[in-house]
């Protein structure tokens, strides 16, 4: 078989809702490119593993829970030369592949997408316009990671002593090593957990918890602060 031009991972924990109309949706647009699917699952107890073998999709089961962990052991898994870290609840644009080509070509080493939610309230379109800015500080998970296969191996991978802000770190480490790009198109995300805890609220926490991890505090601390003003569900 020959190498995928694109391994994507995606980290599931209870996805079954959603995860069947993306894996269609990526096979649906994966344009003239090789796909490699790997889900990279935290112990669902749902039917995201059936849904994922139905699809005919590589799975990982891996053996720690959390999100660093996840895409690690589905990265270790990849046999393609350049990665893409895709949330289960977020949809890249319909010529992904094609956008993430062009700019490997054109020498960038990693990147993300803008972001946009499935939900028109006016807070969560500002919030998606602040993704346009070439900042770490605006760079979250949700953004759609891609980066070449070496230079992920060579900043170690995501952090996994980091429960919350990995995404924040692995870009910091990207950009000293390689010339990072935010692509002008946008993946689309859902705005369950704004829904759940209120749009304004939210992002509130997430500015805490922002402002907490860049002055020093530990990983209780910020897991502490989340468990206590953010409602999950049941999803990674």
């Amino acid at each position: 078989m020959n190498e995928p031009d694109f391994s994507i991972i995606i980290p599931t924990f209870n996805e079954e809702e959603r995860l069947d109309d993306l894996l269609s949706y990526l096979e649906k647009n994966s344009g003239n490119f090789v796909l490699e699917i790997i889900i990279a699952d935290g112990g669902s107890t749902d039917q995201t593993i059936e849904v994922a073998k139905k699809n005919d999709v590589k799975i990982v089961r891996c053996n720690r829970r959390g999100r660093a962990a996840q895409m690690n052991e589905g990265a270790g898994a990849a046999t393609g030369s350049l990665l893409y870290f895709l949330h289960a609840d977020t949809t890249p644009p319909p010529e992904f592949t094609v956008y993430i080509n062009k700019a490997i070509k054109r020498g960038y080493t990693s990147g993300c997408f803008r972001l946009s939610f499935d939900d028109s309230h006016p807070a969560l379109r500002l919030y998606g316009w602040f993704t346009r800015f070439s900042i770490t500080l605006f760079r979250f998970g949700d953004q759609s990671l891609f980066v070449k296969k070496e230079l992920f191996q060579k900043v170690g991978g995501f952090d996994e002593t980091l429960i919350v802000m990995e995404d924040q770190k692995i870009v910091r480490e990207l950009k000293k090593r390689g010339k990072f790009r935010v692509l002008n198109e946008s993946v689309e995300t859902s705005a369950r957990r704004y829904k759940r805890n209120g749009e304004i609220r939210l992002q509130l926490v997430f500015t805490l918890i922002v402002f907490l991890y860049y002055i020093g505090a530990d990983q209780s601390t910020l897991v502490r602060v989340y468990n206590t003003f953010i409602r999950t569900g049941n999803h990674a």
